[in-house]
């Protein structure tokens, strides 16, 4: 794989809570750099991750019930529904990972479904924050979130104890059919890593170390 093959499936991830809009810009200014596939910012940053990438073809994606899903699913479609109006293509949402947890999945698979129609067709990424379950909940959460209509599912939101890991990856992979895809996110941080996630079955991966990854490539 070429580096700008695998930028093009990389989401620049702009998340951290301490970002201040000038870092932001400078995190655009790599994604346009490198013409990864998307930016993922905090929804009080889309506005202005729109305007630095404009006249690019680079998508801007957003964050719902984030970090812990903890929020109720009418709040999470009114986020999903505000974050399109202000310019948002993508949405990561977090699970209801408690509820999972518990058993409850109809409650989990209505969550995910709540957030997919407010989408109104939109790319839907489901997080399931795997650092927090048992492989049976993964398989769980997997096939809750393909019988809701969503297009990933996602490894990790980057702030547990825990991100991706190859595994995880192969499980999700086998969890669901070929009409989602897994998206791996976590701790990835070169070149290397990058591509053993692909292998795995990643066609996704977040990153905020995109620049390293990439540079890390080797020189032919």
């Amino acid at each position: 794989m070429l580096p700008e093959q695998l930028a093009r499936i990389i989401d620049h991830s702009l998340l951290k809570p301490q970002l201040t809009n000038r870092d932001v810009e400078a995190g655009c200014a790599v994604a346009a750099r490198f013409h990864v596939w998307s930016v993922t910012v905090k929804p009080c940053h889309l506005a202005l991750a729109r305007q630095c990438l404009q006249g690019t073809d680079i998508q801007v994606g957003t964050v719902v019930g984030f970090p812990h899903g903890s929020h109720t699913s009418a709040t999470k479609a009114f986020e999903t529904r505000d974050a399109l109006e202000r310019g948002a293509v993508e949405i990561d949402m977090v699970i209801d990972i408690g509820a999972l947890r518990g058993g409850d999945d109809g409650r989990v698979r209505d969550d995910i479904a709540a957030v997919v129609q407010a989408a109104r067709g939109h790319v839907v990424k489901v997080i399931l924050e795997n650092y927090c379950l048992t492989d049976e909940e993964k398989v769980r959460g997997c096939r809750l979130a393909e019988a809701a209509g969503a297009a990933f599912v996602k490894t990790s939101t980057g702030f547990a104890a825990g991100g991706a890991t190859l595994a995880d990856v192969r499980l999700m992979r086998a969890s669901v059919g070929p009409r989602v895809q897994v998206k791996a996110a976590g701790g990835i941080q070169t070149w290397q890593a990058a591509l053993d996630f692909v292998d795995a079955g990643a066609t996704r991966l977040a990153a905020s170390q995109t620049e390293q990854i990439l540079m890390g490539a080797p020189h032919e």
